[in-house]
């Protein structure tokens, strides 16, 4: 014996997706207004809507620091923030640290330093980096290594990226 329900009763048993809300995120000095299901991650945001690959996706936890991208000036984890979240907010990736007048001075001194190997967590210690600087606490080259431990190089070029850091900070390499 088959059993059939009405409309009324098969309503009950369907489970709608959630709306999908409207976020507007101001990327790389562009608007963009993206429609996303709530429990979508900034990092999958630019990756998969907006196409900007150079932020990474390594952990996906938080704990290595590849996804590292700049939010009003401040460097946060985008795999662990939902992009609703960040809505109205200045959105600033390892695309939008070069201006017009070519490489952002991080992103100089790394190529100078040799301060990455693979390059898998380049644009996330670049963005770190920056928002580092931002911060103005870092005084010292343990203070830098310190304040960038959020980020894992698995080739190991830390000595290069401080060495990079440093320089554009000017600071004493012997410090």
């Amino acid at each position: 014996m088959q059993t059939t329900l009405s409309p009324q009763s098969e309503a009950r048993f369907v489970n709608p997706l959630p709306e999908k809300h409207t976020v507007k995120l101001t990327i790389n000095g562009t608007a963009h207004h993206l429609e996303l299901a709530p429990w979508t991650s900034l990092l999958d945001a630019l990756r998969e809507y907006l196409h900007l690959t150079g932020t990474k996706k390594g952990c996906d936890h938080g704990q290595c620091g590849a996804c590292t991208v700049l939010v009003d000036g401040k460097r946060i984890n985008s795999c662990l923030t939902l992009a609703v979240m960040k809505d109205g907010s200045d959105i600033t990736t390892i695309e939008g640290l070069a201006g017009e007048s070519g490489l952002h001075p991080l992103q100089t001194a790394f190529i100078e330093h040799d301060a990455y190997q693979c390059g898998y967590c380049t644009p996330g210690q670049i963005c770190s980096a920056v928002g580092m600087i931002n911060e103005g606490r870092a005084k010292t080259a343990d203070d830098i290594r310190e304040l960038m431990s959020g980020n894992i190089c698995r080739c190991g070029a830390y000595p290069h990226i401080v060495d990079a850091i440093q320089d554009v900070m000017q600071l004493d390499p012997n410090a």
